[in-house]
């Protein structure tokens, strides 16, 4: 149930060790590049969920509405403003990478779409794609902010186990339509998350997270 999560951890412990050692010698640009291709298959990975639907005008009403309330209340803005404040708690490089490294991995839609995926279905390929992501990114932080980067690990295994567990729980009351359109619409924002990845346009995934909140409802009420 939280095996993928555990994967994520690890990947992000060991990417933090390699970046405090050998980080600086990386090529920045390479480091983008690796983070550029890694949009295909996200997006193909966001493109199988999506399919999974039994009536697209569930996903698609969700995402509709749940992007508007998403633009409407600055979830992505919000986000970018929490994650600046958290960055100033604290002192010292280790605070900084720790505090840097937590909010980086755990704050975004892969973080609660990749558990939430696993629990209920027991599908790890969101988290594993999220792991090698984070292990890019590690090594970047890491070779800046030094060790701390490798305890946020603790911080990303907690809060993904939160929502693996919850989604658990919840999975015994849902039925597979609700699962369907759930994962479809995960798969939507998915492959946003692609779209940015590889620079073709930049979207607010962050605001369009409460179609999450929608498709179960309407897979519910149709």
């Amino acid at each position: 149930m939280i095996v993928g999560t555990l994967i994520n951890s690890i990947a992000i412990l060991i990417a933090s060790l390699i970046g405090t050692l050998f980080g600086s010698r990386v090529n920045e640009r390479l480091r983008k590049s690796i983070m550029n291709v890694l949009g295909i298959p996200v997006i193909i990975i966001g493109i199988s969920m999506a399919l999974k639907t039994q009536n697209v005008l569930i996903p698609t009403i969700s995402m509709v509405i749940g992007t508007a309330i998403g633009e409407l209340i600055e979830i992505e803005r919000r986000l970018e403003t929490l994650s600046s404040k958290f960055e100033m708690i604290g002192s010292g490089k280790f605070s900084e990478g720790f505090v840097s490294g937590s909010l980086l991995f755990c704050v975004g839609p892969l973080a609660i779409l990749g558990p939430i995926q696993e629990g209920l279905s027991g599908d790890t390929s969101i988290l594993l794609a999220k792991s090698i992501l984070d292990s890019v990114a590690a090594i970047a932080l890491a070779s800046v902010l030094g060790i701390g980067v490798a305890f946020s690990s603790i911080s990303v295994f907690a809060y993904q186990s939160f929502f693996a567990v919850l989604a658990s729980e919840l999975g015994k009351f849902m039925t597979e339509k609700v699962i369907s359109e759930l994962t479809s619409t995960g798969g939507m924002l998915i492959i946003g998350i692609g779209i940015n990845l590889l620079e073709i346009r930049k979207l607010r995934v962050g605001n369009m997270l409460p179609a999450l909140i929608f498709a179960p409802i309407l897979a519910l009420t149709t």
